[in-house]
């Protein structure tokens, strides 16, 4: 079966930085399309960006030019390298792929 395990949240000041990753099992990675998705308190589930098996990728307008989502297909992860960070990016963020979801991990930015 397919597990996704985020890692990598926190706390961070406005304007710092942090970089999730995601290790992903079950799936053929180097074939599968990923992504990042993140649900702040009181609000939908929304996406934040994603990465075709050939590394096009695609960004929420909100992250365009401080996120960058990237992979590594012999280590089966997916990173998301967040920086500039604003208080309105804290949300619990989540890996998907093929239909399935991590358990999340949480970021939260201070200002």
């Amino acid at each position: 079966q397919v597990r996704l395990v985020e890692s990598g949240g926190g706390l961070v000041q406005a304007g710092g930085s942090l970089r999730l990753s995601c290790a992903a099992s079950g799936l053929i990675f180097s074939f599968t399309n990923m992504g990042w998705h993140r649900q702040a308190p009181g609000k939908q589930r929304e996406l934040v960006a994603t990465i075709s098996v050939g590394g096009r990728t695609n960004y929420a307008d909100s992250v365009k030019g401080r996120f960058t989502i990237s992979r590594d297909n012999a280590k089966s992860t997916v990173y998301l390298q967040m920086n500039s960070l604003k208080p309105e990016d804290t949300a619990v963020y989540f890996c998907a792929a093929s239909g399935d979801w991590g358990q999340g991990t949480q970021v939260t930015v201070s200002s």
